[in-house]
């Protein structure tokens, strides 16, 4: 007998196949339809939100606006001019400062005080420092009056503006907090000179100020007795900085911080 297959006929697992498949797209478009619902929901709230606030956002922008234009209005005419001006006002007294560099006892000490106090209508350090404060300007006038006062042996106003200065300058900033360590060590009292000479050794690593406040921290550490602390300060100079010349010497201060022990 002849046998034929029904036109549009299809195996009862092949139906049941494609029946999941048009459930699962279904399903598809039905999250699909749900995401972007979400999102026009999302949307429609964001508006509200903004035709709602509208008026802060706008005050808020305004503010900051307004802030950034009054920041580059000040840097422009008022802090810029102002550094300037500081800037030439500093001339006058360091040409006193150096000057009494090379003079000694009263001589130099009245090129101090004429640096410190100014004259002649012009401004010293002192001036400088107070009526430029937070200029560059003003910051390098308090490390002046700082080590005028320390070079006439005013040791608590040398500690005084030394404190108040503050730099990252590979000479200046250690040095600065090396001469805070003599202030201390003139007016007898060795343990703030030493934490003052230990921060000035690791404020910059360079081959001029980091051995020298070593050394001055390895005698103070002596002085107080602290051998085994003398000891190792000490040999921070020979393992790094031996080719210095105080690097060349110190085995012999190596040997009697050893030996004191």
């Amino acid at each position: 007998m002849a046998t034929y297959k029904k036109r549009g006929y299809k195996p009862k697992k092949e139906k049941v196949v494609e029946e999941a498949i048009e459930e699962t797209f279904d399903e598809s478009q039905s999250d699909v339809a749900k995401a972007f619902d979400g999102l026009d929901e999302a949307a429609n709230k964001s508006e509200q939100w903004i035709e709602k606030n509208s008026r802060p956002l706008f005050y808020g922008l305004v503010a900051i606006a307004g802030l950034i234009l009054a920041y580059l209005l000040y840097t422009k005419f008022i802090a810029e001019p102002t550094e300037i001006e500081a800037s030439n006002e500093l001339a006058y007294p360091r040409t006193f400062f150096d000057q009494a560099e090379t003079a000694a006892g009263v001589k130099a000490d009245s090129l101090y005080t004429l640096g410190l106090e100014g004259g002649d209508g012009k401004y010293g350090f002192l001036d400088i420092a107070s009526t430029f404060s937070g200029t560059k300007a003003g910051n390098i006038a308090n490390y002046y009056a700082g080590i005028s006062y320390l070079k006439m042996k005013n040791y608590k106003e040398a500690i005084e503006y030394l404190s108040k200065f503050s730099s990252d300058d590979e000479l200046l900033g250690p040095t600065a907090l090396g001469a805070i360590g003599d202030a201390f060590a003139d007016i007898n009292q060795p343990k703030d000179a030493l934490d003052y000479y230990e921060k000035a050794a690791n404020k910059q690593a360079n081959d001029f100020t980091t051995p020298l406040f070593l050394f001055k921290a390895g005698q103070t550490a002596m002085q107080l007795n602290e051998f085994s602390k003398a000891e190792s300060l000490f040999t921070q100079i020979k393992d790094n900085y031996a080719t210095t010349q105080i690097g060349r010497n110190i085995d012999k201060y190596i040997n009697s911080a050893k030996y004191a022990q």
